[in-house]
């Protein structure tokens, strides 16, 4: 196996800068994208079974079960129906990032005071202007750790979606394993994962930044 040498790497580097940060601009899009659709579907689920015991055990039993799916298997499953590329990894990533985007909205609002909601509705607010204008601004910090979470799981993810041709940093970590002794195969592999690493330590920070400025003061911690 190659000795690991940082000049070399640096080298590495500088050559294929542009490739990198398309890479990287590959990974940070299809998380995205995955994210957003998740956190829609996510907290449209939480908001429709968050009081319907079975409702909610239902799709929180559904979401963890999912993820108990090996990433490689369920990827690998959907090549016959989606071809290989983009579409399955972004469909995978997804259904990946609903459960702690579920799980956290339903526990947001059941944790909302039973006494704020009656005196909500004691103003006259109806059960759904309740639930949207009371409850969702309440329950939002926990609903966001939950984003804050998927985002985390579906970085790491997304590098095993080069598996069937999809985007990001995980194709450099394919590639560094499967020439494995050559002399560039070590620093791909150490470029896509130092990469991936990064990108969750920024996003971690980004959704700090998030939770901080869109909470309101009264609830802040």
């Amino acid at each position: 196996m190659t000795e690991f040498d940082f000049g070399n790497l640096l080298t590495f580097w500088g050559r294929r800068y542009d490739d990198i940060l398309i890479l990287i601009g590959e990974h940070m899009l299809v998380v995205a994208l995955a994210l957003a659709f998740a956190t829609v579907l996510g907290v449209g689920v939480g908001l429709l079974v968050w009081d319907r015991p079975i409702g909610r055990s239902l799709a929180v039993t559904s979401a963890a079960v999912i993820l108990t799916i090996p990433s490689l298997a369920l990827l690998a499953a959907m090549i016959p129906i989606f071809g290989l590329g983009w579409p399955p990894t972004l469909i995978g990533l997804t259904v990946y990032s609903l459960l702690p985007i579920i799980r956290n909205t339903v526990v947001g609002l059941r944790e909302v005071s039973p006494a704020i909601m009656e005196s909500a509705k004691g103003m006259g607010m109806s059960p759904s202007r309740v639930l949207l204008s009371v409850q969702l601004p309440l329950a939002w910090p926990v609903i966001v750790t939950g984003v804050r979470v998927a985002a985390q799981l579906t970085i790491g993810i997304a590098a095993i979606g080069a598996y069937v041709g999809g985007p990001g940093l995980g194709q450099m970590i394919f590639q560094g394993l499967s020439s494995l002794g050559s002399k560039n195969a070590l620093n791909y592999a150490l470029t896509g994962t130092v990469g991936v690493i990064i990108l969750a330590l920024v996003v971690d920070a980004l959704f700090n930044s998030i939770t901080k400025y869109t909470t309101a003061k009264g609830l802040r911690a």
